[in-house]
């Protein structure tokens, strides 16, 4: 006599947010990359081991345990640009390659796609990313915010093109279409994660070299 085996029972959590994601994409998507985006600055400054954000002595115990804990302004903007811009983004962007292969499959349809959005979404992508990396940084003209994107560009787009491939190929083959979105948030988090920290060690390291050479200046009578 045989006994079948019950199938396994999707958490609940994640059952309701691909009900939310299915009903409500955009405003999903937008709460997910704002909460994600939040969370990658903070793990970045620690990783980066950047110093707490400044606070008075005087100001109220909760600012200076939020300090402590690199939860600064800055986080709430990457929050902000999550938000409204690459969730937005990103969500016009998939959508519109999805209309172009809908109705395809086979694996001329999967390298179509892939090249797609390596060629084309991709780069849109990462040079809205660091424009407004850089506004949020501090760039106070359009010639500061070319700077910013001409120096990351060339190095970001090489690491996606690296790394999405492969990724994407693995949700591809083993994982059901509803679990990609979910998928792809966490494999950009990481990515984004190590971009950010990247940045602010370097930003970190220049400003300690320029302290460095300040210091080593003969002063002036």
């Amino acid at each position: 006599m045989s006994t079948a085996v019950a199938p396994r029972q999707m958490n609940p959590l994640l059952a309701a947010y691909l009900r939310n994601l299915s009903t409500h994409p955009l405003r999903t998507k937008a709460i997910t990359t704002a909460v994600l985006q939040f969370f990658q600055e903070i793990l970045a400054s620690h990783l980066a081991g950047a110093p707490p954000p400044r606070v008075a002595k005087d100001a109220p115990f909760l600012l200076h345990v939020l300090a402590r804990a690199q939860v600064s302004g800055k986080a709430f903007k990457m929050a902000a640009y999550g938000f409204f811009v690459s969730a937005p983004v990103s969500h016009t962007l998939i959508n519109a390659l999805q209309r172009v292969f809908a109705g395809k499959s086979g694996l001329a349809a999967r390298v179509g796609m892939l090249l797609a959005s390596q060629l084309v979404v991709a780069p849109i992508q990462i040079f809205t990313y660091l424009a407004c990396m850089a506004v949020i940084n501090g760039a106070k003209s359009v010639d500061e915010v070319v700077k910013t994107v001409k120096a990351g560009f060339g190095k970001v787009l090489r690491i996606t093109w690296m790394t999405a491939p492969a990724y994407t190929v693995f949700a591809q083959q083993f994982l059901p279409a509803e679990m990609w979105v979910p998928f792809f948030n966490f494999m950009q988090f990481l990515t984004g994660t190590y971009f950010n920290t990247k940045i602010k060690k370097m930003r970190l390291e220049a400003e300690a070299k320029a302290k460095k050479e300040k210091e080593a200046e003969p002063k002036k009578d």
